[in-house]
C-alpha cells in the first residue's frame, strides 16, 4: 500500500490492515494551516472497487464534516470513487481541496455553511480557533483513545460544556434570564 511508504504516520486499528488511522495536516495558506487531525480510514472487502469510509477523529469545522461524527461529505469518495483513485490521492488530494474549497451548498454542518456564505471572516475565525482547540498535535494523538475518555472527535465533556457557555452571547443570556423569570445571567 502506497500510504504506508508515504511520509504519513499510519497507525494501525486492532492490528487490521483494513482499519486504521492517518495523521492529517491542514493545508497550507488555508484557515485550517497547522492543524493536524487524525483521521479514520476503513476499507471495505471490496475495495479499491468500493470507496474507503473516512472521518475526522478529532473535531473541525467545516460545511462538509460532520462536526460530531466527524463523517465526511466528499463526492470523489462517496459517489465517483473509482479503482483509479489511492488512499494517498485521498490524504494529497482530496481532503486538502476539500478544506480549500468548502461546498456550503452541500452541508453536513448547517451552521459552518450559513457562517461561510453569510459571515466569512467569522468563519475563518472560527476554523482558527477549532484549529487551536481541537487540532494540536498533542489532542490529534490522543484522540479517540481511552486517554481521551474514548470520544470521538477528540472532545473532553467538560471543555465542551465551558464552550457552550463561553460561546453565548448577552442576547442568549438575556433570552435565557427571561424564559427563567431572571433579568439575565451574569
Amino acid at each position: 500500500m502506497k500510504l504506508l511508504m508515504s511520509d504519513y504516520k499510519v497507525e494501525m486499528v486492532n492490528d487490521s490492515a483494513c482499519e486504521f488511522h492517518v495523521e492529517f495536516h491542514g493545508p497550507k495558506e488555508s484557515p485550517y494551516e497547522g492543524g493536524v487531525w487524525k483521521v479514520h480510514v476503513e476499507l471495505p472487502g471490496e475495495y479499491p472497487y468500493k470507496s474507503p469510509s473516512i472521518g475526522f477523529v478529532n473535531r473541525i469545522f467545516h460545511p462538509n464534516v460532520d462536526e460530531l461524527a466527524g463523517s465526511v461529505c466528499l463526492d470523489v469518495i462517496n459517489q465517483t470513487w473509482s479503482p483509479m483513485f489511492d488512499l494517498v490521492n485521498v490524504f494529497e488530494v482530496f481532503l486538502p481541496q476539500l478544506l480549500l474549497y468548502p461546498n456550503p451548498t452541500d452541508p453536513l454542518n448547517g451552521e459552518a455553511a450559513a457562517m461561510l456564505m453569510r459571515e466569512p471572516d467569522a468563519y475563518k475565525s472560527k476554523v482558527k480557533d477549532y484549529v487551536s482547540r481541537y487540532a494540536t498535535q498533542q489532542l490529534a494523538a490522543r484522540a479517540g483513545t481511552a486517554a481521551d475518555g474514548g470520544n470521538v472527535n477528540g472532545g473532553d465533556d467538560d471543555l465542551q460544556e465551558e464552550d457552550v457557555l463561553s460561546d453565548m452571547s448577552d442576547d442568549d443570556d438575556a433570552l435565557l434570564g427571561e424564559l427563567s423569570g431572571d433579568e439575565g445571567l451574569d
